[in-house]
């Protein structure tokens, strides 16, 4: 089988400091620079999921998500890795730690539109450790939901137009299937 464009040359048609715009062919699409991934948590518990809300400047809106990320994007961040990022992430982000991690494996965001990827990671056994909250640059606030409430409580996130992150479809899954499953 052939792929239309696959052996065109790659051009990049604007680079910043976090993201690549490239063509290929009739091709546009999206690239991490550095090839930095991300780490996305499924902090799950006691029946529970933990989300996190935060504003999102490419949506312009606050969005409802599971807390996630970058690999290696800190200082001395060459040594980092799926495990040690959602380590950090979690606490920094929902002041959770986990006594328990899970690598679930890689994931493509969007593959129509760009190669982020994403290292998923169940964290269970949490613990309240810190605030959480995220950094100062961020202004996170924790949600620990009932995973049996999660399809009304999505509602009225909605309904109040907070977006949400396709990643909670993972949580959402045997609702979603019902009978199906």
């Amino acid at each position: 089988m052939s792929f239309p464009d696959r052996d065109k040359p790659e051009k990049i048609a604007w680079q910043g400091d976090w993201i690549v715009a490239k063509t290929r062919g009739k091709w546009e699409y999206a690239t991490r620079a550095r090839d930095i991934r991300a780490a996305v948590i499924l902090p799950v518990d006691d029946g529970e999921i933990v989300l996190v809300e935060q504003y999102r400047i490419a949506p312009d809106q606050r969005c409802l998500e599971l807390p996630a990320g970058l690999i290696g994007d800190d200082e001395g961040g060459a040594d980092d890795d799926p495990l040690s990022a959602a380590k950090r992430e979690l606490e920094e982000e929902t002041g959770y730690a986990a006594a328990q991690w899970q690598d679930m494996g890689e994931f493509f965001s969007s593959p129509g539109m760009t190669n982020e990827s994403f290292t998923l990671l169940k964290a269970s056994g949490l613990t309240k450790v810190s605030e959480g909250g995220g950094t100062e640059t961020e202004d996170i606030i924790v949600h620990r939901v009932k995973l049996a409430d999660l399809p009304q409580v999505i509602a009225d996130f909605r309904s109040r137009g907070v977006g949400i992150d396709t990643r909670i479809l993972l949580a959402l899954g045997s609702h979603m299937l019902g009978d199906m499953a």
